[in-house]
């Protein structure tokens, strides 16, 4: 029986029998043997097939490999054992100003710019225990107009497929865009210092003009207490005169004694003492309000020295309370010293802020109160600002301190205050809180500072 089975080429089987038989083969054999070469050749397309795909993947991945390091803004070079150079990047190309295929084969050492730099290279590629987190190191590379370069370089081993290391590879970074980027950032950084330096003296300045009728009131006092006693003076010192002219002109004694009772010359003298001591301390309150005014007013320094908040608490509320057109009773018992140490200017501010805060609060309350407390522990000052008004409410919380949130109609508050104390306290090593008060309602908002 003849086979109808087809080969691969599309012949029927024994078409492709040998017309002449062999002695001892039959027609059996023959279709074994083809049917075993038509297996044989399937297994040959079939590898074909697979070797394309495998071609085609690794062209890919040369490919990927390639943009990769034509990306990379870093410089990049692959040295053998004997420091000769046998692939590199287009960052290197472009600052050396060599391409690849010159670079290749030539000693890495050729391409630094002294001996100190061809030491380090040459010791890093020679050392046997290099370790596999690499070295880093600073390497002067000469560029393409022949000067030298400073690159933040990086030597890694390269290990080979037994397991031996078979170089290295080096990976840098010009110091010139580094030391740029540092460069602009410290700008930056000065500039947002600026920034926040004359936003806080803004701050400040503005709060100061909401108090210029509290400070004219504290002024006008000690102001009208000198006139008052400068007026006296000045007739003291006529009548004076009057009776000095009648002694230098021997006046008898006839004379003198009435005209000294007239004048009333033994109260004169008796009341001048404490004229002089009262016009005295009148100026001098003048002058420590003044103080304390260009104090707060001016720009403050970074330097810090012992404050005491008694006293910027007292010179805050009075600040504060006569500037306000409405009456509110103020509770405050000062204690002794507090000392901390900071800028007396900020924490002027701070204190003021969170009082303006207090009196906003109570417009339109009823018996409006405001307390003030101030602790001493040993080891911290707590500060404590509470009023009666309607509290805070709990959405409000979260964003109190944030900057330009203000809850107070438009022209009336900047949403600066808050943020700003938040942040001078803050500065001088404390923490500003703020909660609605347990006992009685309202706002509490307290300051906590270490002592001096």
């Amino acid at each position: 029986m003849k086979s109808r089975s087809k080969s691969r080429g599309g012949a029927a089987l024994s078409d492709l029998l040998p017309s002449s038989g062999l002695e001892g083969v039959d027609e059996s054999t023959w279709l074994d043997v083809i049917q075993k070469m038509d297996e044989v050749y399937t297994r040959l397309i079939d590898d074909e097939v697979e070797l394309e795909k495998k071609n085609r993947a690794l062209e890919q991945s040369q490919q990927f490999i390639v943009s990769v390091l034509t990306s990379m803004s870093d410089v990049l070079l692959v040295c053998d054992e004997d420091g000769l150079i046998e692939q590199t990047n287009a960052a290197l190309c472009e600052l050396v100003g060599r391409d690849g295929a010159a670079l290749k084969g030539a000693r890495l050492a050729d391409l630094l710019a002294d001996e100190h730099s061809m030491t380090q290279a040459c010791a890093a590629m020679e050392r046997p225990d290099v370790p596999r987190a690499g070295q880093s190191f600073e390497l002067n590379f000469l560029d393409a107009q022949g000067q030298p370069v400073p690159v933040d370089a990086s030597c890694t081993p390269r290990i080979g497929a037994n397991g031996r290391r078979v170089g290295t590879v080096w990976v840098g970074r010009p110091m010139a865009e580094i030391k740029r980027a540092y460069h602009e950032m410290r700008a930056a950084h000065e500039a947002l210092k600026r920034t926040q330096q004359q936003l806080l003296h803004s701050e400040k300045m503005a709060s100061l003009g909401q108090l210029v009728a509290g400070v004219a009131h504290e002024l006008n006092n000690p102001i009208s207490f000198v006139l008052g006693n400068v007026h006296a003076l000045r007739k003291y010192s006529d009548r004076l005169q009057t009776y000095m002219d009648a002694l230098h002109q021997h006046q008898p004694e006839a004379v003198l004694q009435p005209l000294r009772r007239k004048l009333r010359i033994e109260h004169l003298l008796a009341d001048l003492p404490s004229l002089i001591e009262g016009t005295l301390e009148g100026a001098q309150r003048t002058a420590d309000i003044v103080h304390g005014l260009k104090r707060f007013s001016a720009i403050d320094s970074e330097q810090r020295a012992p404050v005491d908040l008694t006293d910027v608490i007292g010179r805050a509320i009075r600040w504060v309370h006569r500037g306000r057109v409405e009456p509110v009773q103020v509770q405050w018992q000062p204690n002794q010293p507090c000392v901390v140490m900071g800028s007396a200017g900020q924490l002027q501010q701070v204190m003021m802020n969170l009082l303006q805060n207090a009196f906003d609060a109570l417009s339109g309350v009823p018996d409006p109160m405001i307390r003030v407390a101030l602790a001493c522990d040993g080891q911290a000052v707590r500060v404590t600002v509470q009023d009666n008004g309607p509290g805070l409410p709990p959405e409000h919380l979260l964003r109190l301190f944030d900057p330009f949130f203000t809850t107070k109609p438009v022209g009336k508050g900047t949403g600066l205050g808050l943020s700003i104390s938040y942040g001078i306290v803050e500065q001088h090593g404390g923490r500003l809180s703020a909660r609605n008060a347990s006992d009685g309602g309202g706002a509490e908002f307290t300051v906590e500072l270490p002592l001096a």
